[in-house]
């Protein structure tokens, strides 16, 4: 009797010291899945398109809700360290469009490849890389997924290509990978990502015309997010049914604000790539916070009003969270044990992003081909020699 009271003493005294809401969560029975309805999408010669139901399950949507929550503290955290001038230069930030990122990873394979424009932070968190290593690139220290030499545009990962400064300049390079895909004879697609700025440009319709020909497993990606820089899509294209623009390729038009919807219309378009149809075209309807970048403070051409009601009406973890917690996936309390995790996850990746040393200056020609026996490289005059490693 005495062993059976000491060992019921030292359950309820491991309970008393777990926080409350841990041991709500974990005597509390969740569902395993639940069935949504998500948005049609439109479609341009499609007979077909992705189903609008869809089942998401309990494990899935905990880990979507952390990388979205993830992405957005993330990129709040790299505001903020750009106003204190820790991080420089060009800086494209992402919240609001978290739900395509993270949506695009869950509808294809960690093997596929994936290439996009310079706003770049969430999809090479969502392609593997830490957040320690994403802050540390934007800060230019050694331990920077780059090596600090390639900053807020030019990240990479095994199977992401970047992060590309130049407009539109990623859509033939996506392609390419494309090819690389077939010619190797590798179950393998390539998402190849540009803005609704850059669907105006003309290599971009060039890549078009020879993903179709050739039937390469491309997706292209238009993150339409109404704005190219400050100028509206309205007065910047005449047609802005973007996903019509390939013509002869197809196309569906996708709500890019939840991440249940983004993910099957990837599953669906991976699918037809993967089937020897060729490249498919998707038009991402999404939204972003923040301005075009740092430099632009994102209110001098579109109002304040109007990012608000985007916020309040289709913020995408918002959307997720109240799905998940409406139909007993998770409750309140675990989601917000979840984000007090990811904000200390997020400011120990910044101490680490400002501790960190820079690369020193010996090193500015290192890492130039992947492998290569060391070379010298010319400095800013004949005489200066720079050492290159692989």
């Amino acid at each position: 009797m005495r062993k059976m009271l000491a060992a019921v003493s030292r359950v309820l005294s491991g309970a008393a010291q777990k926080p409350a809401s841990r041991v709500l969560v974990a005597s509390r029975n969740f569902a395993n899945d639940a069935t949504f309805e998500i948005k049609k999408c439109d479609l341009h010669r499609l007979e077909e398109g992705p189903p609008v139901t869809t089942v998401l399950t309990r494990e899935d949507g905990l880990k979507y809700y952390r990388m979205m929550q993830t992405v957005r503290r993330m990129e709040l955290k790299a505001d903020q360290l750009y106003k204190q001038k820790i991080i420089r230069g060009f800086c494209h930030l992402c919240d609001g469009q978290e739900a395509c990122c993270v949506g695009l990873e869950a509808g294809i394979n960690p093997t596929d490849h994936l290439i996009t424009a310079y706003r770049a932070h969430g999809f090479t968190f969502t392609r593997g890389l830490s957040v320690r290593e994403i802050l540390a690139e934007l800060t230019g220290r050694r331990g920077g997924c780059a090596k600090g030499k390639g900053g807020s545009m030019h990240m990479y990962a095994k199977n992401f290509y970047g992060g590309n400064g130049i407009v539109g300049a990623q859509v033939p390079l996506g392609a390419g990978i494309a090819l690389a895909c077939k010619y190797n004879g590798k179950d393998e697609i390539c998402l190849t990502l540009y803005g609704d700025g850059a669907a105006n440009q003309g290599q971009i319709f060039e890549a078009y015309n020879m993903a179709a020909l050739w039937k390469l497993p491309c997706i292209f990606i238009c993150e339409n997010n109404r704005y190219g820089m400050g100028t509206s899509v309205e007065r910047a294209a005449a047609s802005t049914d973007y996903y019509k623009r390939g013509d002869f390729i197809p196309g569906l038009r996708v709500d890019g604000m939840d991440v249940l919807c983004v993910r099957e219309a990837t599953k669906f378009a991976a699918a037809h790539c993967r089937s020897g149809k060729g490249p498919i075209l998707m038009e991402l309807q999404t939204y972003r916070y923040h301005g075009h970048s740092m430099s632009d403070p994102g209110v001098s051409y579109r109002t304040r009003e109007e990012i608000q009601e985007v916020r309040s009406k289709s913020d995408p973890i918002m959307l997720l969270k109240d799905r998940m917690v409406n139909s007993n996936l998770a409750s309140v309390e675990e989601l917000k044990e979840i984000d007090v995790e990811v904000r200390k996850e997020i400011e120990d990746a910044a101490q680490f992003a400002t501790a960190d040393p820079e690369p020193p200056l010996e090193e500015l020609g290192y890492h130039i081909y992947s492998n290569d026996p060391p070379f010298e490289v010319r400095g800013a005059n004949q005489w200066i020699k720079f050492k290159s490693v692989s």
